[in-house]
């Protein structure tokens, strides 16, 4: 005859279910994740709080506000270039007429697809640019490079917008 106790079977069943989950890391035992037993490429990556975000103080600066830009704005524009009332290719024939009479100025070339006359006037060379817009036609002054052109340019167009009426 055998004797044992009916609670001896499930206990020993329990001791050994909780042993097996014990071993096999059931997420009910383990202390957490530790950073430290995974690998290096795996790792989440530390980066110094003061490196998280770059110093954007004084990164841009805005321009003024108002008038005093569109002021800035408008007399640059007045120098370099003027709009005429008409077609393109009519205000291209009558800068050509008006750069004809201009003393000193000689027309080295001219493009009238393009819209533009390539003048030395004073020792500078620039192309005086004739462009179509929702006005007729605006004239400018222009280096090589498509940038307003400096030196006796603004005198020129000047002399332009006194011909022209512009």
């Amino acid at each position: 005859m055998r004797s044992y106790s009916p609670f001896l079977r499930p206990l020993a069943f329990a001791a050994l279910a909780i042993a097996v989950l014990g071993v096999t890391g059931c997420k009910w035992f383990r202390k957490g994740n530790p950073d430290y037993a995974m690998s290096a490429e795996t790792r989440p990556l530390e980066v110094p709080p003061d490196l998280n975000l770059p110093n954007t103080a004084g990164a841009m600066k805005l321009p003024p506000v108002g008038g005093q830009v569109a002021a800035t704005q408008s007399a640059a524009t007045s120098a370099t270039g003027f709009n005429v009332a008409g077609a393109r290719d009519e205000v291209f024939a009558k800068v050509g007429d008006a750069l004809a009479g201009v003393d000193g100025l000689t027309i080295a070339s001219r493009a009238q697809l393009l819209g533009s006359y390539d003048v030395n006037y004073e020792g500078s060379n620039f192309l005086v640019r004739v462009v179509a817009v929702e006005a007729g036609a605006y004239v400018s002054a222009v280096d090589p490079r498509g940038l307003p052109a400096a030196g006796s340019a603004p005198k020129l167009i000047a002399a332009l917008k006194a011909k022209l009426g512009g």
